[in-house]
């Protein structure tokens, strides 16, 4: 099968060589892509946010799936207009994408269905932020409720730097945010693939927010990711499709907004048993870069069944026995106003040490060669048989890469490598 897949990112490179490793698909084409997926796909000239060029481009080239790696396209109804023009597409409405779109819409579901999360309040106004802030206590939990890549969540103790984040929220026209209790416990992402009834979950992952070692530092949109998860109760992925997904998936599906494509819930373990942080309506990256990698089961074929509503066929997934690490390596002053245009150099040496391999997340190629383009440039992924082998493997990957002031992470799975 001919195969479209949207987006630029390291996410959109990492399903690229999961669906090039199935037999099934026949051709890739990645719009925008990158200089990663311009290496093994065909990069097209599209922009991923207009729906009906897409289409129009799809249509013409007989393609057979789209998937939808991003939330902006899906949340701006890209899906809508390749579903209305026939082409199957992995990747849910937008209607259905709120659920990424609006945490105050997460809350009401979660709320509808009955589904273990933080209590919450929607805030329009800083008077409401500071009464929810008194009420939760400290640490403070401030959401922005729509779209940041990542980084409107601010877990602070300093009440100033919770109210700076909640005023810089508000400050734009029409914004809400959401002020949430503190969830304790360890954080776990997992994937489920959804046809609009049938649920199918992929294997945990846990990924690293924080800029540097130790949980330091400020938020970012992901510094690293591992699976599987030793320490991970017996059981979670069970628990999770049946307390969490599947009651999301019923719900919008009585709410006439089936969702078709990725429902990545965000956990935290605590003590009071497992909770809902946040949904998304996608892959979620840095974790699809060691997930993915795991899946035995052919990936285009498993997407084109939760396109094509056949999911309740397609069986249970089958899994490699190893396990992937992924270090993000940043641009000097990420997360914050990122140093751009460096040369990138050193990933064919790093991808010639055996069970690692590169990720292109924010890369540019120019006729100087490779240069940074983005805040997150690459995720260096090592695979071996066990957490301790995939680290020792990674960073001696990440260690050849050469980047002027770029940073990156040591600890990476150190504590699940080493039985914590």
């Amino acid at each position: 099968m001919k195969v479209l897949l949207l987006g630029s990112g390291g996410r959109e490179h990492a399903i690229a060589r999961a669906l090039l490793a199935d037999p099934q698909v026949s051709e890739l084409f990645v719009a925008p892509g990158n200089p990663g997926t311009a290496a093994i796909a065909t990069n097209v000239s599209l922009d991923p946010l207009d729906g009906s060029a897409v289409a129009e481009w799809a249509l013409a080239h007989g393609i057979d799936l789209a998937v939808i790696g991003p939330e902006t396209p899906l949340v701006v109804g890209v899906a809508d207009v390749l579903v209305a023009a026939g082409i199957p597409t992995f990747g849910p409405s937008a209607a259905a994408a709120h659920l990424e779109g609006s945490k105050a819409f997460a809350k009401e579901i979660m709320a509808a269905a009955g589904i273990p999360t933080a209590a919450a309040h929607v805030c329009r106004d800083l008077a409401s932020v500071r009464a929810a802030m008194t009420e939760f206590g400290s640490p403070y939990v401030i959401k922005y409720d729509g779209l940041a890549a990542g980084k409107g969540v601010v877990v602070t103790a300093d009440p100033e730097a919770a109210l700076a984040h909640a005023e810089s929220c508000l400050s734009l026209p029409g914004s809400q945010i959401v002020v949430e209790d503190y969830l304790d416990g360890p954080e776990v992402s997992l994937f489920c693939i959804s046809d609009g009834e049938t649920v199918v979950p992929l294997q945990p992952a846990q990924d690293f927010k924080r800029a540097l070692d130790g949980d330091a530092g400020p938020n970012t949109g992901g510094m690293g990711a591992y699976s599987p998860l030793p320490w991970a109760p017996a059981g979670l992925v069970d628990e999770v499709v049946l307390q969490v997904a599947i009651p999301v998936i019923r719900e919008m599906e009585r709410r006439g907004i089936p969702f078709v494509g990725v429902l990545y819930c965000g956990l935290a373990l605590t003590s009071r048993g497992t909770r809902v942080i946040e949904f998304n309506a996608r892959f979620g990256d840095p974790e699809t870069q060691v997930v993915l990698p795991r899946l035995a089961t052919p990936l285009g074929s498993l997407l084109l069944a939760a396109a094509e509503g056949r999911l309740a066929e397609f069986g249970e997934l089958e899994w490699r026995d190893r396990a992937a690490v992924t270090v993000v390596v940043a641009a000097e002053g990420y997360p914050g106003v990122s140093t751009l245009g460096g040369p990138v150099e050193g990933i064919e040496e790093a991808e010639a040490r055996e069970g690692v391999h590169v990720i292109h997340a924010g890369t540019q190629m120019t006729p100087q060669g490779l240069v940074a383009s983005g805040g997150r440039v690459l995720s260096v992924v090592g695979e071996g048989a066990d957490l301790e082998s995939a680290r020792m493997r990674v960073y001696s990957g990440v260690d050849l890469i050469s980047l002027h002031g770029s940073h990156h992470r040591r600890d990476i799975a150190q504590r699940a490598a080493e039985g914590h």
